[in-house]
């Protein structure tokens, strides 16, 4: 069926009496026009402060049934293209050269792909990313008689989510250059990738053709995709973060060979995109909408909103956190997260060297994540949610280490807690201020039983 469809559709003739589909007419749709009422970018200094406070201009875009319009509702709620309609498409196009620059033709994680039958090997991180020294490690020491050597790499380049680092340039030159040693293909998924801090402001760039979105675009880290010249790169993009998570709509940049494969995919799983999501980007990057300057003078501003909301957590953090000694955090470049480090070594109830020579290389030595679970419950009891870093973890195996005897087995390294400045002032002081609380609480006060507790349940 699918085939059919593809076939008449590539036919370009008007005159064709399609009696193979059953397609609700459009004129059937019970409705006639969209109205999108957003921030107008043009109008205000700062839109996305503006248009928290409610004093933020506004202008409305149009998607109609019946009248000109970028993307016709005739064509966005009907059954479309598995890869979606071409109007959206093309939008998505000319964004997607002016900030990822794919050098090769056009065109979800972690527990997915566990029921398929496929692992992953974690790679050693530090505050910068993936380290790739240990990457090249691990697959040049790779056994293959004990099974195939990696041959995909995942990566999340900018604001990592959970540890919130930021790959520089240097790191994904090597990065690359080891994929293509190793001939490895590479996921780049990168929803945080306009929320990128700490940059020059757009109005010091030198201006490059006079337009602002080309400007904006200059300051940002050259992608994965952008050093690709082997089409071994899938870039995976998402307006989750810098519009609304609830559209659920994002785009995959790849080469031919991978976008006729990700279609068929697509025609045998979720078939198309939704059609209001659709609309409204087409409508937005269109004539009558935002357009690329918009759009760009939005991710500014929201940009520097989470740079403000980052700089005040760890505002909050040198000021509760920081006097007890007990923890200290990294400073991230991008996305919406903190990595907080707790200090377990410095608890009167760390432990060392519980393993023997015996012991697999993956066996922990220390009892930091007994420790770390611990401290969790008591952030709990204290109504304060951070995240512990072990259930980001992925479970070593010991064919990784190889001979590798100053491996520090990953349950000793899960001494972290994430935490997010993506919410309110209010929210983030009360969580701050409870936290280091509770670090004080934890290290000064400490009780056994709970730790008995914790450990029972870890096993």
């Amino acid at each position: 069926m699918k085939a059919i469809s593809r076939r008449v559709a590539s036919l370009g003739r008007l005159d064709v009496a399609n009696m193979a589909n059953g397609a609700p007419h459009y004129s059937l749709f019970p409705f006639k026009q969209l109205v999108f009422e957003v921030p107008s970018v043009t109008e205000a200094q700062d839109p996305v402060a503006e248009w928290r406070a409610g004093t933020c201009p506004t202008q409305s875009f149009h998607s109609y049934k019946d009248e000109d319009c970028a993307l016709s509702l005739r064509n966005a709620f009907q059954y479309t293209h598995r890869a979606g309609l071409p109007q959206c498409q093309n939008a998505l196009k000319d964004l997607t050269e002016l900030f990822l620059h794919p050098r090769i033709t056009l065109s979800r994680m972690t527990n997915a792909p566990l029921s398929y039958g496929i692992k992953w090997v974690g790679i050693k991180m530090d505050g910068g990313g993936i380290i790739p020294e240990e990457m090249e490690k691990i697959l040049q020491n790779w056994d293959e008689t004990k099974g195939r050597r990696p041959h995909v790499l995942y990566i999340v380049p900018v604001g990592q989510n959970p540890t919130g680092s930021t790959l520089s340039l240097e790191r994904r030159q090597k990065i690359y250059r080891i994929a293509q040693k190793w001939d490895l293909l590479i996921l780049e998924d990168d929803p945080y990738y306009f929320l990128q801090f700490d940059l020059p402001p757009v109005e010091t760039i030198p201006k490059v053709d006079g337009t602002y979105s080309q400007r904006f675009s200059k300051h940002l880290i050259p992608t994965m995709l952008s050093l690709d010249v082997d089409g071994r790169v899938l870039r995976v993009d998402s307006f989750s973060k810098i519009l609304a998570p609830g559209m659920r709509l994002g785009w995959i940049t790849s080469s031919k060979l991978f976008h006729e494969k990700l279609v068929t995919y697509t025609d045998s799983g979720t078939q198309h995109p939704h059609g209001f999501g659709q609309a409204f980007i087409t409508e937005m990057l269109g004539e009558k909408g935002w357009q690329l300057d918009g759009l760009c003078r939005w991710l500014q501003s929201l940009r520097l909103d989470y740079e403000r909301r980052r700089d005040f957590l760890l505002e909050m953090f040198r000021r509760e956190v920081g006097p007890t000694g007990y923890a200290s955090v990294d400073v991230p470049q991008g996305g919406m997260f903190v990595w907080m480090e707790v200090h377990f070594e410095r608890h009167p109830h760390y432990r060392s060297g519980l393993r023997d020579a015996t012991s697999s290389a993956v066996a922990p030595r220390t009892n930091i994540e007994t420790l770390l679970l611990a401290l969790f419950e008591k952030c709990m009891e204290n109504d304060v949610v951070v995240m512990p870093s072990s259930i980001f973890s992925i479970p070593e195996d010991p064919m990784w280490i190889g001979n590798d005897n100053q491996h520090v087995p990953i349950r000793d390294r899960t001494k972290f807690f994430r935490a997010t400045f993506a919410g309110t002032e209010e929210n983030i002081e009360k969580g701050m201020v409870r936290f280091g609380r509770t670090l004080k609480d934890f290290f000064e006060q400490p009780m056994t039983a709970n730790l008995r507790t914790c450990k029972t349940a870890n096993k």
